[in-house]
This record gives C-alpha cells, sequence and structure tokens, in this order.
C-alpha cells in the first residue's frame, strides 16, 4: 500500500488517496478524508493484516484479538 497527498485549496486538507496492490497484482484506488488517513497508516504502521475485498471496496484488519492469519 502507499499513499498520496495531492494539496488543496490554501486552508483545505488536499486529497489523500491510497493506492492498494493486492497479491494478484490488481491496483485499487481509495481516495479518502485526512480523518480516514491518518487512521490507515496507523494501522499499517502497526503491523497489521489487512486484507482487501475488491468486490465490496472493503479493507478488513486482521488479528485484532488472537492471531487468525499469519502476516507473510
Amino acid at each position: 500500500m502507499t499513499a498520496n497527498w495531492q494539496a488543496g485549496a490554501d486552508g483545505s486538507d488536499g486529497r489523500f488517496s491510497f493506492l492498494v496492490v493486492t497479491d494478484d497484482e490488481e491496483r485499487h484506488v481509495l481516495t479518502v478524508s485526512a480523518a480516514a488517513a491518518t487512521a490507515l497508516v496507523e494501522l499499517c504502521r502497526a503491523g497489521s493484516v489487512l486484507l482487501w475485498d475488491a468486490q465490496d471496496r472493503t479493507l478488513i484488519v486482521a488479528n485484532l484479538v488472537g492471531e487468525w492469519l499469519s502476516p507473510s
């Protein structure tokens, strides 16, 4: 996952987007608010196991309690 920020007008949060590249090399762009960007960065930095459901455009955070999936 990579993150991008595009500056907006003075005083605005600008535009945040994330590029999710899945194991099968599919690419998905998520445009998010500044608050959501902050949360996503923290999830990535925490070493969480993240899964992407492309059909429902849903990011799943695994192993919040216990270990269901092993990080790869």
